[in-house]
């Protein structure tokens, strides 16, 4: 069968077909199916010499009557014709020649005959005469008809199912796809931004892009955070989105749709937009930001289907921002709590206060200059950071009489100190994710010559988070006032550097440390570690750091 009449037949239909003519030809009659070019597509002969070519001349008649609307029967000579229609489009034409149609008589009949003196003959000829009359096969076409009709819409019902079946299970999977992604750690961007391209996946548009409310010291503003393609909703615009999507929102509907289909736009848009649907993002029953897409390219307008995804994906992105929001409240609580303990230790010691923080944010510095020239990944940076800031945490388990004595130190106080290492590891052995961390408190006053404490590790025995936290310490010690002793300018403190390379620091570290640019990290610090390249505060970055513990 060409394969354009499997297109406009369903499979239904063709069954259906089949065993009409099956049964037509076994009442003795010929059936056949032609296309609208006039090729066979089926034939159902009642003899071994009947050919369908017979029956294709009434195809003139049948095609003559095919610009009616419903499936109308013609018939002539006792040969009858349908055309067979899908809507309003003639798909086939069936012929059926009803002249030699033939009732054999079964046992009944015959028994009949016997019991009331019938002629069986004559009953059979008189039988199937009237089987030839019109009426008759008139009346089975029609019943084929219905059934035919009842076959095309079985199978459009089966495939709207099929195909809301389809469409649900692509939407579950995109759903699945972004909560086995749904990560805290990651950035707000980087999620919208992975809902963007999985809708833009399944539906064909010009653009998207999804707006998300912000904070600053002005107030709030909407900030396009994520998106793909054309979105002809410019920054400006989106507030005026919002106002629109909120009224849409308020009279209970689920998105805003708006287009020039089928009548004038609801609201202004730019001249580009021809159709757009935009659905919110919410929590607490506040909208927080909207994902609009505009331009739909596969069909006339964007519609319920649309609708749908976009609102699951919207609510799946919303919980996301809002999981991300609690995250970073949590880490900003968990770094605050941090850094008012080191805090609280430095405060021991009016000459150590700020020394902690300062250790953190030199060791960083370092493990920053040292990805730049070997392997460190981002996260052993925070880490390094996270060391620095807490390498001193010991120190809570030593007497201030010990740690702010005015005078030298005797044998017991000296081991005293000499303690606060493995006391500050033991501390942090209680949590987890600390297990490099500690490394960084317990070793930072290991030697590479060996001389260092409390283990008196020698050179690669130190791990790298040690002798990064080492020379930072050590660092921050030199160029800071001691009650023993007055701050060293920069200079002197590079060259005590410089004297202790391969003795008290590793030769590596070091270079990396006396190659950066010390001047502006010690501008940096005396302006409170404001860092204009890089994050607005010093406080933020302490959260962003605690994010690599739990990743």
């Amino acid at each position: 069968m060409p394969e354009t009449m499997l297109k406009k037949i369903s499979s239904a239909q063709l069954s259906c077909l089949q065993k009409f003519g099956k049964r037509i030809a076994n009442m003795s009659m010929q059936m056949a199916v032609f296309d609208q070019t006039g090729n066979c597509i089926m034939h159902f002969p009642a003899g071994e010499d009947e050919s369908p070519n017979e029956l294709a001349e009434y195809l003139i008649t049948a095609n003559q009557n095919s610009s009616d609307n419903n499936n109308e029967i013609t018939g002539k000579n006792s040969v009858f014709t349908v055309a067979l229609k899908d809507q309003q489009d003639v798909v086939a034409t069936l012929i059926v020649d009803a002249s030699d149609i033939v009732i054999t008589p079964d046992q009944g009949i015959i028994d009949f005959c016997q019991t009331n003196n019938v002629n069986l003959e004559d009953l059979t000829e008189v039988v199937n005469s009237s089987l030839r009359n019109s009426c008759y096969t008139e009346d089975i076409l029609n019943d084929f008809i219905v059934e035919f009709d009842e076959a095309e819409k079985v199978s459009q019902q089966f495939e709207m199912i099929g195909s809301e079946l389809a469409r649900t299970y692509e939407e579950l999977v995109l759903l699945y796809n972004m909560s086995t992604n749904m990560k805290v750690t990651q950035s707000n961007a980087t999620y919208l931004q992975r809902a963007c391209d999985q809708i833009t996946q399944r539906v064909a548009v010009e653009g998207i892009a999804i707006y998300l409310e912000k904070k600053d010291s002005f107030g709030e503003s909407l900030l396009l955070t994520a998106g793909s393609g054309l979105v002809s909703i410019e920054q400006e615009m989106a507030d005026i989105l919002l106002m629109h999507l909120t009224e849409e929102l308020e009279d209970d509907r689920d998105a805003l749709l708006d287009s020039n289909i089928d009548s004038p736009f609801k609201y202004s848009w730019p001249d580009a937009v021809k159709n757009i649907i935009a659905v919110p993002l919410m929590g607490n029953e506040k909208i927080f930001g909207f994902m609009v897409a505009t331009n739909i390219m596969n069909k006339p307008d964007f519609d319920s289907n649309e609708v749908k995804l976009f609102s699951s994906v919207a609510n799946q992105c919303a919980v996301f921002v809002d999981n991300g929001k609690l995250f970073s409240d949590i880490k900003e609580l968990f770094i605050g709590s941090l850094k008012a303990l080191t805090s609280s230790i430095d405060a021991k010691d009016q000459y150590t206060r700020g020394h902690s923080e300062r250790v953190a944010f030199i060791s960083r510095w370092i493990a920053e200059r040292y990805s730049e020239r070997y392997p460190l990944e981002e996260e052993y940076v925070h880490k390094v950071y996270l060391a620095g800031l807490l390498h001193d945490i010991g120190k809570i388990g030593i007497p201030e009489t010990v740690l702010c004595k005015n005078g030298k130190l005797d044998e017991n106080e000296r081991k005293q100190i000499q303690s606060h290492p493995k006391i500050g590891a033991t501390i942090l052995s209680e949590i987890k994710q600390m297990s490099e961390v500690l490394q960084g408190a317990l070793c930072h006053h290991e030697r590479a010559d060996g001389k260092g404490y409390p283990e008196g590790l020698v050179a690669d025995e130190i791990p790298l988070i040690g002798k990064i936290i080492s020379l930072a310490d050590a660092f921050d010690a030199m160029t800071s006032r001691r009650i023993y002793r007055d701050a060293m300018d920069i200079d002197h403190a590079i060259s005590q550097i410089e004297e202790g390379i391969e003795t008290q620091f590793d030769e590596k570290t070091a270079r990396v440390f006396l190659d950066s640019d010390i001047k502006k990290l010690w501008a940096i610090i005396q302006d409170g570690f404001i860092e204009s390249w890089d994050y607005s505060n010093f406080t933020e970055y302490g959260a962003l750091a605690v994010g690599a513990l739990l990743r």
